[in-house]
This record gives C-alpha cells, structure tokens and sequence, in this order.
C-alpha cells in the first residue's frame, strides 16, 4: 500500500521457537566470523544492561527526528518482532522513549534497533535496545515514513523478516534462511575455540593454533 516514500507492508512472519531459541545460545562474534566478518551493524550502543536480544525484524524507515510512523508500527507488532528503525542516523531528536517501549513491550517485541536517538535510558536497562544516542528532546510527528522495507542500520541493510541477534558484542542480521546453515557453522566455530582454550589451559607457551597461524605467513 502506498508509492515510495509512503509504502505500509504487512508485518513479516516471525522465526520459529526452535531457531530463536537456539539462536539465544549463540554469541554474535561466532555468527560475524562465519559470515565473512562483514556482516552487522556498526555505530549502535547497547542500553541494556542485561538480556540478549533475539528476534524478527519489523523494518521502519523514517524521516529523521520524526516518529509518526513508529506509532503505525506499534500497532502491527506481533511477539517475537523486534522494531528495527532506520531513522538516518540522526542524534538530535529521540525516536523512541519509555511510552512506546511499555506498549510495545505489552506486545510482545522483543525490544528496540534504533539508527538514531532515544530518551527515558532508565527504562531500557533490562529491556534490548541498540540506538546511534541519546537526546532528552522529543520526535516531531508528521512523516513520511514507511513500513517493512529494506532499510539501513549501522552499514547494513535489513530485510523485513531478517533474524536479529545482538549481545554486549554488537548486532547481526541475516536472512532467515540462512539460519541453518550458520548455526551449524556456529557450532563448529564454538568447538574450535574451545579447543583452543584448552590448549593455552595447559600453560604452555607453543601453541598450536598460533603456529597454524604463523606459518601460514611465513614467521614460524
């Protein structure tokens, strides 16, 4: 519904239990790493001071400073989505603040990605919200806006539906379904490093993971 600038789309389906669930047992470092280390948004800081946030996202790209089409977003919010807002970037009016996170919150979003400005931090602190900074100064409430769109948070686009995962180390997306193949390579990234764990247990001061590396550019 709408022309560019002004499109609403319906709300993408969310990931399944068994995906998110798993995906709550996964640090962001081992989904980066097995995705080329280039992929995830940069720039965010995470408010929270407890919790992970994982989730499906609900895209909103917005005139930056303004809100009114956040408030169009509340109101297709299913459990499981996280609002993920494109807002430009822009640090000198909040986008979000403790109202819309309570009645969010009341609807299951799983919490907040927002490439722009927040207020009220208190209210985040056990709530996932990743924002570009905080303003006490309020949103303008006009638009444009649009609603589940590709959209750009921290140098990468996000797909409407995209699986969000974000921790103390930062923020991923990626597409649902990629999920299985990277939780697989996860795993294997865990075991490695846990391998390699155990070796530097052992106090030893050669190791063998840091050879592998050493030689593979000629300074063994």
């Amino acid at each position: 519904m709408g022309f560019l600038g002004s499109r609403i789309n319906p709300a993408p389906s969310v990931a399944s239990d068994n995906v998110i669930n798993t995906l709550k047992n996964v640090v962001t470092p081992h989904l980066s790493d097995n995705m080329g280390r280039l992929v995830g948004a940069v720039g965010l800081t995470r408010f929270n001071k407890t919790g992970k946030l994982v989730g499906t996202a609900l895209t909103v790209k917005t005139r930056p400073g303004d809100n009114l089409i956040i408030y169009k977003a509340l109101m297709m919010m299913q459990p499981g989505h996280v609002l993920v807002v494109d807002g430009g970037g822009e640090q000198h009016n909040a986008l979000v603040g403790e109202l819309i996170k309570l009645h969010a919150e009341q609807h299951g979003c799983v919490g907040f990605v927002i490439d722009g400005a927040i207020r009220d931090v208190a209210a985040f602190e056990s709530y996932p919200c990743y924002a570009r900074s905080v303003s006490h100064r309020g949103p303008y409430k006009d638009g444009p806006g649009e609603l589940n769109v590709a959209v750009s948070i921290g140098g990468q686009v996000v797909n409407p539906g995209d699986l969000v995962v974000g921790d103390e180390d930062g923020l991923v997306f990626f597409p649902q379904e990629c999920a299985e193949e990277l939780l697989a390579l996860a795993g294997k990234h865990a075991q490695k490093e846990q391998g390699i764990q155990d070796e530097i247990a052992t106090g030893r001061r050669e190791q063998q993971w840091i050879d592998k590396l050493l030689q593979a550019k000629g300074l063994a």
